[in-house]
């Protein structure tokens, strides 16, 4: 992995984008170490990495510019398979959302989307959609400068061409 530098806007699995304020050397416990310290966008939290722990906390840069049409691609073509099972489920989205990958991200989204529109989601999946959406929506809006309202807009249009075939339920 390549090494950050001061300056650099980054990806925080689960935060969301934010940007390398600065890299310090520390001496812990006789050890010199590395340390990004990470601000990220969405709540202005400062958070210190060690740099040895960021390919395994799942710290990435954005994603390129050209990838976004992939994004919206995928969310607008392909079925998908979700588990019944909603402890499988949960568990299976919570780990998704840790890997830091946007297509695993975009995945939890499309998933969540899919069972809303079948079944009413559980508060902590509502929750986790709305995270889901919001990340995407960041990064995306970030790459292509680009609204994140016209970014949701167009997601949500994405998701719905895609499960155009299926009767929403009604809610009540």
């Amino acid at each position: 992995m390549d090494a950050f530098k001061a300056g650099d806007k980054i990806f925080y699995p689960n935060q969301g984008l934010g940007v390398v304020e600065d890299i310090q050397n520390e001496n812990l416990y006789g050890e010199h170490i590395k340390i990004y310290h990470v601000r990220i966008f969405s709540n202005n939290t400062l958070i210190l990495v060690p740099s040895a722990s960021a390919k395994e906390i799942g710290i990435r840069k954005p994603i390129a510019e050209k990838a976004v049409d992939k994004i919206f691609d995928f969310m607008r073509k392909g079925e998908i398979n979700v588990s019944m099972n909603w402890k499988g489920r949960y568990k299976e989205h919570v780990n998704l959302m840790k890997s830091g990958s946007i297509l695993d991200i975009a995945l939890v989204l499309k998933s969540l989307f899919y069972l809303s529109l079948i079944k009413p989601l559980s508060f902590r999946e509502k929750k986790m959609m709305e995270k889901a959406m919001g990340l995407l929506v960041s990064e995306i809006s970030e790459v292509s400068s680009q609204p994140g309202d016209d970014i949701e807009d167009q997601l949500m249009e994405n998701l719905n061409l895609c499960f155009s075939h299926i009767t929403p339920r009604v809610e009540s």
